[in-house]
Parts: C-alpha cells; sequence; structure tokens
C-alpha cells in the first residue's frame, strides 16, 4: 500500500482507500462523471470516475472502503487519480486505523496537558464549569476524537484537542506577557472555544457537518453548551458568565468570518488572535506536507492564507 502523501504524478495504483466522498456530475459537454475524495491517514486525494457507468466501477455510496484502480496525473499542480475500476473492500482487506488521518501528538498527552490547564484555574466558577466539561466521560470520549475542522484545518482525529491545546498555550503565554489580562477567563475561553465542534461535525469516518452545525455553527452551539452548565452551578457570577460567552461568540474576530460579535474586552482580542495564529500554522503545515519533499517552488495562491506560499530555503 503506497501511502496518499508518497503517492506521485506517473503512479498506476490499485489499493484500498476510504472513499469519503462520491458525487455525480456533468462536464461541460454535458457527459456525466463521479467526484471522488479517497483518504487515508495521511491524507486526502482528489478522485474522478470519468466512466461512471463501466462494467468495472460499482455503485456504492460513500463513506465506504473500497478497492480501486487507477492513474495518479497532476491538475492545476494537485495530484488527481483517474479512476478505472472500483469495487466494495472485504473488511478483511483493511485496517481502519490504516485511514483515520490523526494528529501527530498521542492524543492522552493532549488530554492530560488540557487538564494541567484547567487544574491551573483560580476562580472556582470557572473551575466548575471546566470540571463539568473535561471530566465527563461522555464529553471527553467525544472531544478527544473529534477533528476541529471538516477540511480546512486541523480536519483529523484528536484535531479538536490537538488545536484546543496549541490554542491554550499561546493564550498562557499571552497571559504572561500581558498582566491586564484575566488568565483565568482567557484560559477558560480558550479551553471552551470550540467545544461546539462536537457536535457541529459528525464522528470520523464521516467527519460531516450536522444539520445542527449547518444552521447554527459551532459558535452558536459552543455558547448554547456553555449556558446549559452555567445554569447547573449554583451562585455562578452573572458577569463573568457574559464576558465568557462574549469571548466564545467574537473568537473569529470579524462578522465576515462568522463571528457574531466582534471582540470588545482584551481577553476576546487575545483568544481571537491565538485561534487565528494556530489555524494558519496548521494551514501553512499541511500544505507543505502536501508538497514535493525539497522543493522551493511557489504552490500557487492559498485563498486561507491571501498569499502565493512557498516553503521557507533556510540557507
Amino acid at each position: 500500500m503506497i501511502p496518499v502523501k508518497q503517492l506521485r504524478e506517473g503512479d498506476r495504483i490499485k489499493q484500498v482507500f476510504l472513499m469519503r466522498a462520491r458525487k455525480s456530475a456533468l462536464s461541460k459537454a454535458g457527459k456525466p462523471y463521479d467526484n471522488v475524495t479517497l483518504q487515508d491517514r495521511t491524507g486526502a486525494l482528489d478522485a474522478k470516475i470519468w466512466e461512471p457507468d463501466s462494467a468495472g466501477i460499482e455503485d456504492v455510496a460513500a463513506p465506504a472502503y473500497v478497492e480501486v484502480s487507477g492513474d495518479i496525473s497532476k491538475y492545476m499542480g494537485k495530484l488527481q487519480m483517474s479512476i478505472k475500476r472500483l469495487r466494495v473492500a472485504d473488511p478483511s482487506e483493511y485496517d481502519e486505523k490504516d485511514y483515520m488521518p490523526v494528529t501527530p501528538f498521542p492524543i492522552e498527552m493532549l488530554y492530560e496537558e488540557i487538564i494541567k490547564f484547567v487544574d491551573s484555574i483560580e476562580n472556582q466558577d470557572l473551575k466548575a464549569l471546566l470540571d463539568s466539561f473535561f471530566r465527563d466521560e461522555e464529553f471527553v470520549g467525544r472531544f478527544k476524537s473529534h477533528s476541529a475542522a471538516k477540511s480546512v484545518h486541523h480536519g483529523f482525529v484528536g484535531g479538536l484537542a490537538h488545536h484546543t491545546f496549541m490554542v491554550t498555550r499561546i493564550c498562557s503565554f499571552l497571559a504572561s506577557q500581558y498582566k491586564t489580562l484575566n488568565r483565568d477567563l482567557l484560559i477558560t475561553a480558550a479551553l471552551c472555544h470550540d467545544i461546539g465542534k462536537t457536535r457541529e461535525i459528525s464522528a470520523f469516518p464521516e467527519n460531516e457537518y450536522t444539520d445542527e452545525g449547518q444552521l447554527l455553527g459551532h459558535i452558536v452551539i459552543g455558547v448554547e453548551m456553555i449556558d446549559e452548565k452555567i445554569r447547573e452551578i449554583e451562585g455562578f457570577s452573572p458577569q463573568l458568565a457574559i464576558e465568557l460567552k462574549h469571548c466564545i461568540l467574537a473568537h473569529h474576530g470579524e462578522f465576515e468570518f462568522g463571528s457574531p460579535k466582534k471582540p470588545a474586552i482584551m481577553e476576546a482580542i487575545a483568544l481571537n488572535y491565538a485561534d487565528n495564529i494556530d489555524a494558519k500554522m496548521e494551514i501553512f503545515t499541511e500544505v507543505l506536507d502536501a508538497a514535493e519533499p525539497n522543493s522551493y517552488d511557489f504552490l500557487g495562491f492559498n485563498n486561507y492564507l491571501g498569499s502565493n506560499i512557498r516553503r521557507t530555503r533556510g540557507e
């Protein structure tokens, strides 16, 4: 089996992938074809079935484990597979763990580090709130295995824990440098800023937006989850609740990026920038990981980064 990350233009392959998506489309000439997304734990591969009605192509919907045969080419600078044959794979032909992209960090280590941040909180209201999430077995189970996005960044098993840990660590550093920041509020907001993604996006292997995610989005869902827990904590400070929920509502920074509110307190600004820098560093990392190794060619304009990007030469 050749991992997606090691595929190269000109390869002819026959192997099992997780087919994450399969959608019918029409060419400009009106000819039907299928857009397919194939995946293993190292990455995703765009693929096309140009003859979807041919005898060698089974009519199977995604998600499914399939054996495909085809050729690897390049289109607009990205690898693409032309699928010649496709069949449902027998369970004896694959191991699911080989097809789930996963954080490079041990997930239990990430959780242990997150608990250290929880235990560092001195405010008893915020500590009780964090305990109600991060010491609840059902929530923790979903949190550990969930992605932080469908595809943009941290779209892998453990991605939510990975992203949450990185954002919280950045916020902890900011709190150590800017004493005006309320550390307890900022750390709590960082730990909770994306908890709504446990309900916005379905579990792997689907990793698709739920109805709730499509209609509400993780920011609103997260505030609802926090509000539900706060109502169960007797005597929780109303002002602190408002400030925490504001941080969650404003953590994307701008209306056009999905924030219902723009940051109006220091902690919300710090959270916004911490979230943004970790997301962009991960986007850049994933683009470089998918590119040709040891190449310093420009990789094309990236919409999320707003620039034509390339690897650092380091010379």
